[in-house]
């Protein structure tokens, strides 16, 4: 039954989603974290950061790494196949014969229509990031890092991943130089 559920939750979002990885992520999310309950907000949150630092399609390495969590080897394999099978028999399908009527009417419209359907999951999952990032770290500094990491993106172009892996690292050499990790003795 666990094999069922894991291909019918990664057939639904290869089905649904519209717009390649970053339409995919809060479909995952809700299925992962909301529907099924496999794994906890911040542990999908941990994964997604991890995600975008590896190469290829996000929704792969997360339905892969998922299905792993969740049923070892059969549950990895189970989920990638659910995921991309859709994926591409619509690719075959759709973009053959959309190809032959992108410029009608209700086509433009379907497309126009879906943009906004997508561009508020991503901000719902957005916010539900900042706000886990705020109850870890205060309003200032999470208000702080967000505009900084929005300069660096949007005005510098620095890439995400090279952004997490500087943000791992750091966090890293944090770790190390808590008082926890020091080995001196409190007498």
């Amino acid at each position: 039954m666990q094999q069922w559920h894991i291909f019918l939750a990664f057939f639904r979002i290869g089905m649904l989603g519209y717009g390649g990885g970053p339409g995919s992520i809060p479909l995952i999310h809700k299925e992962v974290v909301d529907k099924y309950n496999w794994m906890s907000d911040e542990d999908f949150g941990d994964l997604l950061a991890l995600s975008n630092t590896l190469p290829g399609p996000i929704a792969t390495k997360l339905a892969g790494y998922i299905g792993h969590q969740v049923s070892g080897f059969w549950g990895m394999l189970n989920a990638i196949i659910a995921t991309t099978i859709p994926t591409i028999v619509l690719m075959i399908v759709l973009l053959s014969s959309l190809s032959s009527i992108k410029d009608v009417g209700w086509v433009e419209g379907m497309t126009a229509a879906v943009i906004p359907v997508v561009g508020m999951m991503l901000a719902v999952l957005t916010w539900q990031f900042f706000d886990k990032a705020r109850k870890g770290m205060g309003w200032m500094q999470t208000i702080m890092m967000s505009v900084i990491i929005f300069v660096l993106f949007y005005f510098i172009n620095v890439h995400p991943g090279i952004l997490i892996g500087v943000l791992l690292l750091m966090a890293l050499c944090k770790r190390d130089k808590s008082p926890s990790n020091k080995g001196g003795s409190a007498t």
